[in-house]
């Protein structure tokens, strides 16, 4: 093992993580044919096949699948020493950021990140990536993206979690809406006519409840995103139910105003996603405590 260094470490790391050789290379920014030299290389060593190749990608042998969490260890407790001798300067960096947003993030929770970047950071630059809740886990295991902020459910992967903020919903509506009046009832709100924004979740927990409750409402328009539904909303008798936050941002102008549900409904978290690589740590610790601070308190 004389022969042995990090950079094989790493390659084997980033195999079983992503499960593949092409999402290996991604994330260490190399070549596959170096990756795949590289595993030639610990095969030979550690006298082991260490992944197998199958349609769902390479699988780990069983020692593999032993070693990795003592090479993951000791791969974390080296890289953090060295990166502790690193040190990310926000002022003049020129790194570009990719973070994960749904349309609704990007109506509401950009503009304050945006803010603070050009604030603190003003030659960073930041890509927005439109939402995928499929892909999430995927993106953040091979490195194609630094962060995801949402109220999503991740499974698989190495991904880390923190919560921004608890959520609850509200209802949207025009000032002027020519049937409902200071309060909601239960029964205006079955008999309103609702718009549905397509890949919001709210919608399918607002149609569980009242699934329960064994009621029913009229859906009269199913948008795919938010952008531009609010001028609708403020000219007509739709109704909107939303996260109250961005619910309250929209209707500051007047035109519009928020009411609450009429039934009870669980509230929901919005984290902070992201999948720790040691070899850009603080950068990344950089990005993750920054949108934390930004985004926890509004």
């Amino acid at each position: 093992m004389a022969t042995t260094d990090l950079n094989l470490i790493r390659a084997f790391i980033a195999i079983y993580e992503t499960g593949s050789v092409s999402g290996a290379a991604k994330r260490l920014n190399i070549t596959q044919p170096s990756v795949s030299h590289s595993l030639s290389r610990l095969r030979d060593l550690l006298q082991d096949p260490l992944f197998t190749r199958t349609r769902e990608g390479m699988i780990p042998t069983f020692n593999a699948s032993q070693l990795f969490q003592s090479f993951r260890h000791a791969l974390d407790s080296i890289e953090t020493a060295i990166s502790a001798t690193r040190h990310f300067d926000p002022a003049r960096s020129t790194r570009c950021f990719r973070l994960a947003l749904s349309d609704l993030g990007e109506l509401y929770l950009l503009p304050h990140l945006v803010k603070e970047l050009q604030e603190t950071a003003p030659s960073v630059a930041l890509e927005i990536v439109q939402m995928d809740s499929e892909r999430i886990t995927e993106w953040l295991t091979t490195g194609s993206i630094d962060a995801a902020v949402g109220n999503l459910q991740l499974s698989g992967g190495q991904a880390r979690k923190r919560t921004l903020f608890t959520e609850t919903y509200s209802c949207l509506i025009s000032a002027a809406h020519p049937s409902i009046g200071d309060t909601l009832s239960l029964e205006e709100y079955v008999c309103a006519n609702h718009v549905v924004v397509a890949p919001f979740s709210g919608h399918h927990l607002v149609e569980d409840v009242m699934t329960e409750l064994g009621l029913s409402r009229r859906i009269a328009l199913r948008v795919p995103h938010f952008t531009n539904i609010v001028a609708v909303i403020a000219s007509t008798d739709l109704v909107l139910t939303l996260p109250t936050r961005v619910a309250r941002t929209f209707a500051s102008d007047g035109k519009m105003r928020t009411l609450p549900l009429p039934f009870p409904i669980s509230s929901f978290d919005v984290n902070l996603h992201w999948q720790p690589h040691i070899e850009d740590s603080a950068a990344q610790q950089w990005l993750c405590d920054t949108i934390t601070r930004t985004l926890s308190g509004i």
